[in-house]
C-alpha cells in the first residue's frame, strides 16, 4: 500500500467516505482510493487553482467551504457555485485536458484531500463505478447552470431572489446566509446592489425581516411563492 503508514489512509479515508462517487467502494477500495491521496488545508481567502491552471486533481472537500468563480473581462466576478464537506471540485480536468476555467477559493479555513488525475483514471478503470458517479454529478451541475441560464432569461430579478429565499428556507424561516451578499447575488444572476435594493423592497411589503449582515426571516412565504 502507498500510504506512509495505516494511520495516514484512514485518515484519508475518512474524508473520501464523504464523497457520494465512492460510496459504493467496498473498505479495501477505500484504502486503494486513500492511497493515491494526499491531505492539505486551505487559509481562508487563499486560491486553490486559478483559471488557466492545468493540474489534473480531484479536490474532496474535508471541512470547510469553497466558492468557485469566474472573471470577466471586466474583472466582474460571477460565483458558479459554493461547494462544502464531502463535495468535490476538479473533475472537469479529468477528462478534458484543457486548462482550468474557474477559479476556486476558500471561504473559510478547509481541509482537503487530493487525488492525482492520472492515478484516479487508472483506479476508473479497475471501479468504473466510480467514472459513473463523477458523470452524474457533472451533469448535475450542468443542469443547475442551465437552470440559472433559463431563469435569467425568462424571469425577473424579483421572481429569482424571491424563489432563491422560498429556495433557502425549505426547513425554517430563519435563513442564515453561508456566503457573502456579494456571492449570494452573483449566484442568482443580479448585482449586489440590485440584491441590496430588492432585499429592502421585501422587507418593506412585510415579505422578510433583514438582521445583520446575513440573517433572513422569512415573513410570508407564500407571498414569495406568487411572486
Amino acid at each position: 500500500m502507498a500510504c506512509k503508514c495505516q494511520k495516514d489512509c484512514l485518515g484519508h479515508t475518512n474524508c473520501i467516505t464523504l464523497v457520494p462517487i465512492f460510496s459504493n467502494l467496498t473498505e479495501e477500495e477505500m484504502l486503494e482510493v486513500a492511497a493515491i491521496t494526499t491531505a492539505k488545508t486551505f487559509n481562508k481567502g487563499e486560491i486553490i487553482y486559478w483559471a488557466g491552471d492545468t493540474s489534473e486533481k480531484l479536490y474532496v472537500i474535508h471541512t470547510g467551504r469553497v466558492k468557485i468563480y469566474r472573471l470577466g473581462l471586466n474583472g466582474k466576478e460571477q460565483v458558479i457555485r459554493v461547494l462544502g464537506p464531502g463535495e468535490f471540485m476538479g473533475e472537469l480536468a479529468l477528462f478534458n485536458p484543457m486548462p482550468n476555467t474557474d477559479n476556486a477559493e476558500a471561504l473559510e479555513t478547509s481541509s482537503m484531500c487530493i487525488i492525482e488525475g492520472a492515478k484516479l483514471k487508472s483506479l476508473m478503470k479497475k471501479y468504473p463505478t466510480i467514472a459513473f458517479k463523477i458523470i452524474e454529478e457533472i451533469s448535475a451541475r450542468l443542469e443547475k447552470a442551465e437552470k440559472l441560464i433559463e431563469d435569467i432569461n425568462l424571469y425577473t430579478v424579483e421572481q429569482r431572489l424571491a424563489q432563491a429565499l422560498v429556495n433557502l428556507s425549505q426547513d425554517t424561516r430563519r435563513i442564515n446566509l453561508k456566503m457573502t451578499k456579494g456571492d449570494f447575488a452573483s449566484q442568482i444572476g443580479m448585482s449586489q446592489e440590485t440584491l441590496s435594493r430588492k432585499l429592502t423592497a421585501f422587507q418593506e411589503q412585510g415579505l422578510i425581516k433583514l438582521e445583520g449582515q446575513r440573517d433572513i426571516i422569512v415573513l410570508d412565504r407564500e407571498a414569495l411563492e406568487n411572486i
